[in-house]
Order: structure tokens, then sequence, then C-alpha cells
């Protein structure tokens, strides 16, 4: 069915119909091959819609994959900067697929890349609490800093639900924690360890609700999630 092209793009997933709006504008959505404009229209079973030169699928027809990300890499699909982006990494994918939520440049472990958009809304959204679960490497008065890690706290003027901490071992002055958070404000795990006077050397997210990252994963490497997976994801919200 031939649709006006901002909400066809919004109803496969890509993104809101505005967003989808300042694309066509941008240039960034072609048509037959043909740069689209604001207005046109398209039908999925007859045209060929492409964004940045990526062809776009209907719904029902989602790629979800699991990346442990390396350090190193922004979570973001292009960089002004010229930095190395999570995209360069699961281009064999062949598919437009964007990160679920974000880790920093020097953060690694478990990120969600997906083409599915109301998945993605649904897990970053805050009222649904997903957890997501980190291992971080500390240095600094642990005894002083874990009750106030796990207690009340405060970021960017608003509360944090309390964080879930467990202590892991200490060699040569580090000490291995698993901390478990609900929310996913910028930086917050590494803020949260400044507050209480934590250095963090390390950070690896390890799982998402109850999805947890494959072991056998090298850093740089991604796979496609299984439909037991998926259902995990799904089972959360």
């Amino acid at each position: 069915m031939e649709q006006r092209l901002q909400k066809l793009l919004s109803v496969c997933g890509v993104g809101s119909r505005r967003t989808m709006e300042e694309w066509i504008t941008a240039g960034r959505v072609t048509v037959n091959g043909e740069v689209a404009h604001l207005g046109d229209k398209a039908d999925l079973d007859r045209d060929v819609i492409c964004v940045d030169g990526v062809p776009i699928r209907p719904e029902g027809d989602r790629v979800y994959l699991m990346l442990n990300k390396p350090r190193g890499y922004v979570t973001t699909l292009s960089d002004e900067q010229g930095r190395r982006t999570v995209a360069d990494l699961v281009t064999g994918c062949e598919r437009r697929v964007w990160p679920v939520g974000r880790l920093d440049l020097d953060s690694e472990g478990l990120l969600i890349l997906t083409d599915d958009g109301d998945l993605t809304q649904r897990l970053i959204h805050p009222s649904h609490e997903v957890e997501k679960e980190y291992l971080v490497w500390v240095m600094g008065d642990i005894k002083k800093g874990l009750p106030i890690l796990s207690g009340p706290m405060e970021l960017d003027g608003g509360r944090l639900a309390p964080a879930q901490v467990r202590r892991g071992r200490t060699s040569g002055g580090v000490t291995q924690l698993s901390v478990t958070i609900h929310q996913g404000k910028n930086r917050q795990v590494r803020r949260m360890c400044a507050k209480a006077g934590l250095t963090v050397l390390r950070l690896k997210r390890i799982r998402e609700g109850a999805l947890e990252l494959d072991r056998t994963l090298k850093p740089g490497q991604w796979r496609v999630l299984t439909g037991a997976e998926v259902a995990l994801l799904r089972d959360d919200l």
C-alpha cells in the first residue's frame, strides 16, 4: 500500500516521523535510486527504498545482533570527529541496524543492535526498568565506597533507583565489582563510582535483562540472536 514516505519509514521501525522528515530533507533517503523529497509516497511491495544506501525491509523481517563491543569505539552510526563506531564492526550483517542504548568510548561488552524500532524504545525507556549488569574494576577505599555506591544517590538532579552491588576479589589494589542498574543515564556507572570515591579502570556490560553476553565472542565480534534470546528480551518488557 502506498504511504507517505516518512510514515512508511516510521512504521518500518527506522525512526520517528519527525526524524524521518529530517533525513528526507537532508537527502539521506532514496526511492528507486532517486533522492526523495518531503511529500513523496512509496510502496514497499513496489519500490526500493534506501536510507544511506541501505534498503529498508518491511516490519516483521527484523534483525537482532549481539556485539561484544571493544573499547575505543563510540556507540553511534557515524561520528563527526571521525572516531571508530560500532557500525564499522557490523557491516557484515548487510542490514542497517542501530545500537540499543549506549556504551561509552572506554566501556566494553554486551551491545544489542537491531532494526526493530519498537523493541528499541521499549528496552531503553526508563518505565520498563530493564536491568543492566556490569563488571567494574575499581581502585579506592572499597570499605567506604561500597555503602555509598549501593545507597541512595542522585544524578542530574534526579534520584537513582538503588544499584545492586556485589564485591568480587581484590588483587594488587584493584577490586572487581558487579553493579546492576535499572536506568541508563549517560556514563551512569562511572559517575556513581566517582561519587563513591572509586576510580574505574575497566567497565564491561555482561547482561541486559535476561540476555547475557556470549563469552565465546571476542571483542569486536558479533552474532545474530537466536529466537529464544529475542524472546528473553521481549519477556522483560
